[in-house]
């Protein structure tokens, strides 16, 4: 964005930019959101950075009012596919504080010495002060939502030593470690579990990301249960287990009950290390670094989708918090229908997933790693021969590395890769491309749920899909919905059936 334009952003609170970049005020040392409350400073002593990381490079302090680091993430990194975008959705999902920059250059195929070059041209910082950044963050959360003490929080914050982690949060916040976790009061405190919110931008169609996951929830290792109220006003929680570098984990979010820019949630770490990658992959589950105004720009223009955004505005596109996952529940999908597939998922989790320490209501396993699945006993898999050798291929392929679903990968790559198994079609590489790599543009022309969601639009014929780029993954669910919404329960659960050959 040009400078006039982010300071005409920051002139009238625009929350919709929170993110997108931060505004520094030399004057006062501090940087903001573009929605920060405060009193507007003159154009002469303002700065805009891309990113919190290269404001406090520059040597300013986050605001305490509104939380700059804090603000959802730019929808910049899940849109681009470049070199820049991979890093950026690498080091969100902790990358740099498990393998450091050298294990996040080899990822991406380049040198260390490019990949901060290529960092500092674009966002004026390189991988270090990036992962830097995030840690702030992560420390913050832990320090006012935890009884940890703060060399626990150092640590598990990724920080190699308790001086740094000091030093940091003094450049950062302009308070040390006890002043930041006091300036919150006194706060209830359960042990193990830390309370999140997970701020998005608005409007967000909660309902329809609720709905989406509860169908496709799998015994014993997600649920959806009812939080409070009845009928059409009952909001829900979306439990599930997640398989985390530092062990298991079991997170759960609130469905809020009015807009609101956050959902609430909770999650209880086996290694409190393992806090950056949860909310990374919370936030990847429910798109919640989307930007619903960029989105509805392009889809509302179109005369057949137009009237569906109008409707459902700031409906998402459900991501996954394991891309591996994802992909085996999409062969375990095809050709069959939602119910059956979420039946064999929930069987193989039973036999082959890993047990949690303890229960969690019912939650009970974590999905089963491909490296079991690969192994599987055929008796187990009630699915016809050519599928269970397509998930075989698949899950050797996962686990061998040969093919690649992490959030750096090059996703042309992983899509070439993918096809060239037996028995992965150009269906399901779309559909793993749309929820496991969190691509926006990725359609599903040959869908029997978009063709029926095409009629309920008025389509007959296949649209100029070209003009629907680059949000056409969020094309493919409001057609979903349309398709769901046109027709009776019974063929509802049928039509769904066709996009869950990849949906679970």
């Amino acid at each position: 964005m040009h400078e006039d334009a982010c300071y005409r952003a920051v002139s009238s609170k625009d929350a919709r930019l929170d993110g997108v970049f931060y505004t520094a005020v030399r004057t006062t040392g501090i940087y903001c959101r573009p929605s920060c409350p405060a009193r507007t400073p003159k154009r002469e002593n303002v700065d805009f950075y891309p990113t919190a990381a290269a404001a406090q490079a520059a040597g300013f302090r986050a605001c305490r009012r509104c939380r700059p680091e804090a603000a959802p993430g730019s929808p910049e990194w899940n849109l681009r596919a470049d070199l820049v975008g991979r890093a950026m959705r690498l080091i969100a999902d902790g990358v740099v504080d498990r393998d450091g920059v050298a294990g996040l250059a080899a990822r991406l195929g380049y040198s260390e010495r490019h990949l901060a070059r290529e960092l500092h041209a674009e966002l004026g910082a390189g991988p270090l002060a990036l992962a830097r950044s995030q840690r702030a963050q992560t420390a913050r959360v832990l320090l006012q939502t935890t009884d940890l003490g703060a060399t626990e929080v150092a640590f598990a914050a990724g920080f190699a030593s308790v001086r740094q982690f000091n030093d940091t949060i003094r450049e950062v916040y302009a308070m040390t470690p006890t002043e930041l976790r006091t300036r919150q009061g006194r706060r209830t405190v359960v042990q193990g579990v830390i309370p999140l919110r997970l701020a998005h931008r608005q409007p967000f169609e909660a309902a329809a990301v609720f709905d989406f996951l509860a169908l496709r929830a799998v015994p014993g290792v997600e649920e959806v249960v009812p939080r409070a109220g009845t009928g059409p006003t009952a909001v829900r929680t979306y439990r599930r287990t997640l398989a985390l570098p530092g062990g298991p984990a079991v997170a759960e979010v609130d469905e809020p009950s009015k807009p609101q820019g956050w959902l609430d949630a909770r999650v209880r770490l086996g290694n409190v290390r393992d806090l950056t990658a949860a909310v990374q992959r919370l936030r990847a589950l429910f798109d919640l670094d989307a930007d619903p105004d960029a989105v509805a720009e392009v889809l509302g223009a179109d005369p057949w989708l137009g009237p569906l955004v109008t409707k459902r505005p700031g409906l998402r596109s459900p991501g996954h918090v394991d891309a591996h996952e994802l992909a085996v529940r999409a062969v375990l999908g095809q050709q069959v229908t939602v119910a059956a597939a979420r039946t064999l998922a929930g069987r193989l989790a039973a036999r082959y997933g890993a047990p949690l320490p303890e229960a969690s209501g019912g939650l009970t396993h974590l999905f089963p790693s491909v490296a079991s699945l690969a192994e599987a006993d055929p008796a187990d898999l009630a699915m016809p021969a050519a599928r269970q050798r397509a998930l075989r291929g698949l899950c050797a392929a996962l686990a061998d590395g040969s093919v690649r679903l992490d959030p750096g990968v090059d996703r042309d790559a992983a899509g070439a890769a993918l096809l060239a198994l037996p028995g992965i079609g150009p269906w399901t590489v779309s559909y793993v491309r749309m929820r496991a790599l969190a691509d926006p543009d990725a359609y599903l022309p040959t869908d029997l749920g978009v063709r029926h969601g095409l009629r309920a639009a008025g389509l007959e014929a296949e649209p100029a899909t070209e003009a629907w780029r680059p949000w056409r993954s969020y094309a493919v669910h409001h057609l979903w919905v349309a398709a769901g919404e046109a027709a009776p329960t019974a063929a509802t659960n049928r039509t769904s059936s066709s996009h869950s050959k990849v949906s679970k």
